[in-house]
């Protein structure tokens, strides 16, 4: 556990995603839910040792993704999403069933993680939420892309926002569900109205303004590249071309190599469908 401001910490070794806790006088705020639920079990320790005597604690999802919610329910507490994320939930079978086995998520590499049984969050909200647990206000805003419901974390006295998949860095982004020109839209509201904060990002633990750009360029890269095959009428596999010179653009250990390819194929033809051959995609 790293505190990265007085009374913020994360913890960026579990699998699959960077988790917060934020410490007020009331209680605990944690963000996004370890994978695993020993891992849960270990998060939950840390905090319970590091705050002693606080029982108080709710948890913020950043959006849907199932690296970051399939442990909530583990998380024993109060859950806050996005409106756009609870009706993710709402539409899925209550028990994970491990659909997109191949979109090169992280939960992909855990057999015993299908079967699950997801937990709904319990407050929505659709633009803004205010969490006044003490004397650190904590903000969560809404800022899609990503995600129609992924939200940011501002704790504007300590100078600290939680982007969750809104930058990953040498990582491809999750594309299945994107809307890549309001992503870009969400990275040019944190250039231009967020600058100078400490950036934790959903997957990689602390990032730099740096990271904020070199999202910002790879994803108008990607959306150049669809752009270019939907106006030949390419099929959705013709996006098989585009991944080579996608991942050059990265830095990762060899061994990732097929998990971020399969995360590259599983998106981008889930995106050009979506977008760009509707008829098949209804068709499915």
């Amino acid at each position: 556990m790293q505190e990265i401001q007085s009374g913020i910490y994360i913890e960026s070794t579990y699998p699959g995603v960077t988790v917060g806790a934020i410490a007020t006088s009331n209680g605990v705020i944690l963000v996004d839910a370890p994978l695993r639920t020993e891992d849960v079990r270990s998060w939950l320790a840390m905090v319970h040792n590091k705050f002693r005597a606080s029982t108080n604690r709710v948890l913020v999802n950043l959006d849907a993704h199932p690296d970051r919610t399939l442990g909530a329910r583990s998380m024993d507490c109060t859950i806050i999403a996005h409106q756009k994320t609870a009706q993710v939930f709402r539409s899925r079978p209550s028990v994970f069933k491990g659909q997109n086995a191949e979109s090169g998520s992280e939960w992909e590499t855990f057999d015993d993680i299908v079967g699950t049984r997801w937990a709904v969050p319990d407050i929505t909200f659709i633009s803004r939420i205010y969490l006044n647990w003490g004397a650190m206000e904590v903000i969560l805003e809404h800022h899609p892309g990503p995600a129609p419901g992924s939200i940011w974390v501002l704790i504007p006295e300590a100078g600290v926002i939680f982007i969750g998949d809104t930058v990953m860095a040498n990582q491809p982004p999750f594309l299945t569900y994107a809307d890549i020109p309001t992503w870009i839209d969400s990275l040019d509201v944190l250039l231009s109205s967020f600058p100078g904060l400490m950036l934790v990002g959903g997957r990689d633990g602390l990032l730099t303004y740096d990271h904020v750009r070199a999202q910002r360029q790879h994803l108008k890269i990607i959306l150049k590249g669809l752009e270019r095959l939907a106006r030949r009428n390419a099929s959705p596999e013709a996006v098989e071309n585009l991944i080579p010179g996608l991942l050059s653009d990265m830095e990762f250990p060899t061994e990732l190599a097929e998990q971020y390819t399969l995360r590259y194929r599983h998106g981008l033809f889930q995106y050009y469908t979506r977008n760009y051959r509707p008829t098949e995609a209804l068709n499915e």
